[in-house]
Parts: C-alpha cells; sequence; structure tokens
C-alpha cells in the first residue's frame, strides 16, 4: 500500500496548521476519489504530524499524486511516501497500524525534512531491485513536478485553477478568458508559462511510477516475510507440529 506522512515546517513558529491542512484536503477531494483513493483517511498522527494509507492500485497512486500536488504547493511542510506491505488486518486508525510501508514513510519523511530541498518530498521503498530503482524514480519525477508548481507565478496559477473548474466544459479557455476578462490568447500564454500541459502530462506518469513502486514492494516484502495477515502456510503445519505437514510421509 502506499502511506503517506506529512509533517509540518517550522511549527514552534507558525503555529498548529494540521487542522487547516485535514480540513483542506477534505474539502479539495472529491468524495467519489476519497471513496476509491483512501483505505484510512488522513488524521494527525502524533504533534503536528498528519497520515493516510492509500489504495496499492491506480485510484490510490493517483490520489497520492494529486495530495503530494497540493501539499507541496500549499508549502511549509515536509511530505514522505512509503511503500510496500502493510500488516493485516489494518485498524481503523493509522497511529496503530504497523507493516514495512509505514516504517519507509517514517524514513522518507525524515529523509525530506533533512535534505533541505526546495522540494521536501522523499520515496521510500525498500533497496532490493528493481524496486529500489522505482521508488527512486517516482522521487524524481514528483520533485520536479513540485519544482514546476514552486516557480509557478500567482497570474499563472489563477489560469490553470480556472481551467480546473471549467474542466467539463466545451471551450474551458474561453471561459476562463471571460473571467479574467483578457483575451483566450492571453490565458493560452500563462498556460504555457506555468507549464500546465507538460505537468498534466507528467502527472499519470508519476502515478503509474508510485504504483508500480509499491507493486515492487510489496513482492519484496512478500518474498522476505511471507504473508502478512498471520494466515499463510506454516512449514511446520497448520497447527505448528511437524507430523501435521501435509507434505511429510513417514517412513
Amino acid at each position: 500500500m502506499i502511506v503517506l506522512t506529512i509533517d509540518q515546517k517550522a511549527s514552534t513558529t507558525r503555529g498548529d496548521l494540521v487542522p487547516a491542512l485535514l480540513e483542506r484536503l477534505r474539502a479539495t477531494i472529491p468524495a467519489d476519489e476519497a471513496a476509491r483513493g483512501f483505505v484510512l483517511p488522513f488524521e494527525r498522527t502524533v504533534g503536528d504530524e498528519v497520515q493516510a494509507v492509500l489504495a496499492a492500485d491506480d485510484d490510490g497512486a493517483r490520489l497520492a499524486v494529486v495530495v503530494v500536488g497540493d501539499v507541496l504547493r500549499d508549502g511549509g511542510w515536509s511530505v514522505g511516501v512509503g511503500v510496500g506491505g502493510v500488516d493485516q488486518p489494518l485498524p481503523e486508525s493509522s497511529r496503530a497500524a504497523a507493516g514495512p510501508a509505514f516504517v519507509r514513510a517514517r524514513s522518507a519523511v525524515e529523509d525530506a525534512k533533512g535534505r533541505g530541498s526546495s522540494v521536501p518530498i522523499s520515496v521510500v521503498g525498500p533497496p532490493q531491485e528493481p524496486a529500489g530503482t522505482i521508488a527512486g524514480d517516482a522521487q524524481a519525477l514528483l520533485r520536479l513536478l513540485g519544482a514546476v508548481a514552486a516557480r509557478r507565478s500567482g497570474a499563472g496559477w489563477e489560469a490553470v485553477d480556472m481551467l480546473a473548474e471549467h474542466d467539463g466544459d466545451d471551450a474551458p479557455q474561453r471561459a476562463v478568458a471571460a473571467r479574467l476578462g483578457v483575451s483566450e490568447q492571453a490565458v493560452s500564454q500563462r498556460l504555457r508559462t506555468a507549464l500546465w500541459a507538460e505537468e498534466a502530462a507528467a502527472r499519470p506518469l508519476a502515478a503509474r511510477l508510485l504504483r508500480a513502486a509499491d507493486a515492487a514492494a510489496t513482492t519484496v516484502d512478500h518474498r522476505d516475510d511471507g504473508p502478512r495477515d498471520g494466515t499463510g502456510d506454516d512449514p511446520d503445519g497448520p497447527d505448528g507440529d511437524p507430523d501435521d505437514d501435509p507434505d511429510e510421509t513417514e517412513g
């Protein structure tokens, strides 16, 4: 699964912004996307940190990219993404959950906080290949997308945000131009300068890389530890007795 751990930066000087972050995430993520993508929703875990568990599928990966982009745009947060197995069954709260993906999310957020990057996000998977390389690729692309967003002007964000509001219109740029009182050519220029088309084209790739990173990490975790729900095959037989092993024969 995909575990997101988000930690507030400079909380002693900026105050507690966790309630505002949780409210904004609830307000901006459509209910149907949240229902498909979240396994456990965002909640405060400790101090000024929030955490969520997202599904190990395309919906979860897409939602992870959306959340990461929104949080990085807001600024003031370090984002850690951990991928891989989790202990089953999951509890109702991520605070009580455990497993490799949670350990990696903790490592990732600490890495994001410690490297002083202009785009404080880290993606951590197991070191075994190809899982490690895929997680690194996902991290590199998410950082690039974050860098593009960080350098976008206010005018660029205004055009991008309005375009999203008119996504279902027949002529969205015309609608944006009418609202802004400018020409369609001016809106098009804002979007080109904002690299919106490039970002929109790269987001699905980022989601596919996260999905692939999770799949590779989960394979490693299952290979190393076996199923994590306590229902896997016991080498000593179902009751822990070698005599109960159906593959053993007397002789």
